[in-house]
């Protein structure tokens, strides 16, 4: 019984973190998508009412009824789903560290590391590394990411000589990508690598290090007048 007791309670506060989420979720869409609560209702109200006539034509209004009622909650939760995400991006776009922030929701079979290269205009590089190989993806001014990009392919290419590298510059620009995009992008890169080989090339690159790990900074904000080193990344 208090087995059970126990269980309940776990599962109460479960949902109650769930829906907690999703309020925090819906607040925070709203303040860039203003339309949102009307659009999830109307698109719930048509599905539901769609179905639900359909029902009364074919003599199974309360069948259909329930039916509509639970498609109408799916169909809800994937408009909703969409333009929150939508709205997230929007919010993050031009924000620094962004890129990483997405990196960080490509899915499972993905390892990412933050901020790998960086110069003293904070132009950053992040990695990540799956079965298609690398992608670094860089953010900030396009011509200074690109001295970036070379200059990290450089140095892998002597680490991870047989691991296909790709890149992305995040913008709007022309040969630039989306930030929105950038998930879509990368998970329609072709799967050249088994798994086996992904840990290879992760642990031949943790072993080379990166910025975050090879730089002696201090947790917390930046102490004001730290300055970047010469020679442009912080190595």
């Amino acid at each position: 019984m208090a087995r059970k007791a126990n269980t309940d309670g776990a599962d109460s506060a479960e949902n109650a973190g769930r829906l907690k989420q999703i309020a925090l979720t819906y607040k925070m869409t709203r303040r860039t998508d203003s339309k949102i609560g009307l659009v999830v209702a109307g698109v719930g109200i048509v599905t539901f009412g769609v179905l639900l006539a359909v029902g009364f034509v074919i003599n199974h209004p309360v069948y259909l009824g329930i039916l509509g009622f639970v498609l109408a909650l799916l169909a809800m939760a994937i408009v909703f789903g969409r333009r929150a995400e939508r709205a997230a991006f929007g919010q993050m776009e031009g924000q620094p560290g962004a890129a990483a922030a997405v990196l960080d929701r490509v899915g499972r079979g993905w390892t990412t590391t933050p901020a790998v290269a960086m110069n003293r205009s904070q132009d950053v590089i992040h990695r990540a590394v799956g079965k298609a190989g690398i992608v670094l993806v860089g953010e900030g001014n396009p011509n200074r990411v690109k001295v970036l990009l070379a200059a990290e392919k450089k140095k892998m290419a002597r680490i991870v000589v047989d691991v296909p590298v790709h890149d992305i510059i995040v913008g709007n620009g022309e040969g630039q990508v989306p930030l929105k995009k950038v998930r879509t992008k990368m998970l329609k890169l072709p799967r050249v690598l088994t798994g086996p080989q992904v840990t290879a090339a992760n642990d031949r690159l943790r072993a080379m290090g990166d910025l975050m790990s090879n730089m002696p900074l201090p947790k917390g904000p930046m102490p004001k007048g730290m300055r970047m080193p010469r020679g442009g990344k912080m190595r």
